[in-house]
């Protein structure tokens, strides 16, 4: 016996359609071959667009950017026919390139789904074939985090993840988080976030006491400032504490990279004295060498809550059987469209079959490719530019000593060169770059480098 669906998706003329559409984009995508300036003639009607929705939105955008509706991998066109390299993907969401023709059928798939939206009272299939998936690849290496709670968005997915804690750990109400750490734009994670800006005029919600992070020059100095730092708070607020927000790498903050030894220092200290560990991988997700960054750390065994977003397309807390909740602290109407969840699925099984992970696997090689290229403008323009390069598909390097200013004009220029990347961190401030790894080529990284180096040469 089949259901009605299953004869549905197995009609010939659904995968027809999904051949046609792979097709069509495919042939049209052959008219995006490389950087391209924009046409004068929509220059008008472009610019008189991006400043009414900048007014309707309450701020203009950051960059003069409205997609057209299709790309070819690491390349996007825009609405006023120019042609950039996209090497910040969102901000880490666009992990499958532009226009992904072998994506077409899971889009299909989730497109002509019954339920248009996953959530609390209703999911598909789909749904509990996505936590199974993910549940399976957090545990692989004796993690404990088996449990799986999709949501809408990353700093929803932290915001899970810190109430679980405060209700096991109640009536302990206060947070260690990492000095520059981002956890969102939520009333709840602003207060995390160590950013004042982001919360300006918002009442208080959560008090966090800040941790210096990793400096990989100082390795011991690192970890004996680290932990004084905690144990003074704790000795300062004894039983306060629930719960350390970690982020394992400071995307933020310009792709700072942890360390192994460090972390375990700072989780026994959790572990002595009831204090749950919660490994913020909303951007490092799929990111290094392993799928999770905490494997990549090997904290599989250490962590108790798990939140991971952006490249997932659905975003999801993970937590230990002890951390489950009480019926009621968290729900959401929907979780993900089955668009998104489809999606997930496929990029899912891509990076996990696909030859991406492992420290010869095409992360690591992208990652090599263009730390090689940066390393030598670095010694061809030591006054312009250094290290640190980030790790795997998280790349980021210091202009001019961190200069914020500077820093931002090379951003801009870099965008009319062509390429997109993004601001992060300060003193020093950082430009850094989020690959879309599931298509971008080494081609595409030699020409982003080689644009790069154009604007650094502009840049007298």
């Amino acid at each position: 016996m089949k259901t009605v669906a299953q004869g549905f998706y197995q009609d010939p003329r659904i995968q027809q359609a999904k051949d046609l559409l792979r097709d069509a984009i495919i042939e049209h995508q052959k008219n995006i071959t490389g950087v391209k300036a924009a046409d004068p003639a929509l220059k008008d009607e472009y610019l008189a667009l991006l400043k009414k929705f900048g007014e309707q939105r309450g701020g203009a955008l950051f960059y003069q950017y409205l997609g057209s509706g299709i790309g070819n991998g690491a390349l996007v066109e825009l609405a006023d026919g120019s042609v950039k390299y996209d090497f910040i993907t969102g901000i880490g969401v666009h992990y499958m390139g532009h226009s992904n023709a072998q994506m077409t059928g899971a889009l299909v798939d989730g497109a002509i789904s019954n339920t248009v939206m996953n959530g609390h009272l209703q999911q598909n299939v789909d749904s509990a074939r996505l936590v199974d998936a993910l549940s399976r690849e957090a545990c692989k290496y004796g993690a404990l985090t088996k449990n799986v709670f999709l949501c809408t968005s990353g700093a929803m997915a932290n915001e899970n993840g810190i109430k679980l804690i405060f209700q096991k750990r109640a009536p302990a109400s206060r947070l260690f988080a990492f000095e520059k750490c981002f956890a969102g734009r939520t009333l709840g994670m602003a207060w995390v976030t160590d950013k004042a800006a982001y919360r300006q005029g918002l009442p208080k919600t959560i008090d966090v006491d800040y941790i210096p992070f990793y400096c990989e020059s100082d390795h011991q100095g690192s970890i004996d400032a680290a932990t004084r730092a905690m144990k003074k708070a704790i000795g300062r607020f004894p039983g306060q504490h629930a719960g350390f927000i970690m982020e394992l790498i400071q995307g933020e903050n310009g792709s700072w990279v942890g360390n192994t030894e460090y972390f375990e220092a700072l989780i026994k200290v959790c572990k002595e004295n009831n204090i749950s560990v919660f490994a913020d991988e909303v951007q490092s997700f799929a990111r290094t060498h392993e799928l999770f960054a905490f494997q990549h750390f090997k904290l599989d065994k250490l962590v108790d809550i798990v939140a991971i977003g952006k490249n997932s397309q659905v975003c999801a807390t993970f937590f230990t059987d002890d951390h489950k909740p009480k019926p009621g602290l968290i729900s959401q109407t929907f979780t993900g469209s089955a668009t998104q969840i489809s999606s997930s699925l496929w990029i899912l099984d891509q990076i996990t079959k696909g030859g991406y992970l492992g420290k010869d696997g095409k992360i690591e090689q992208l990652h090599q490719r263009f730390k090689g290229h940066l390393e030598k403008m670095a010694a061809k323009h030591p006054s312009k530019i250094k290290g640190p390069w980030g790790i795997g598909a998280m790349v980021a390097m210091t202009l001019f000593e961190g200069d914020e200013t500077k820093t931002k004009a090379f951003t801009m220029k870099l965008f009319e060169n062509g390429v997109l990347s993004f601001m992060a961190g300060s003193a020093p401030a950082r430009v850094r770059f989020l690959m879309p790894v599931l298509a971008v080529k080494m081609e595409d990284i030699d020409n982003v480098c080689a644009l790069i180096e154009k604007t650094l040469s502009e840049m007298e």
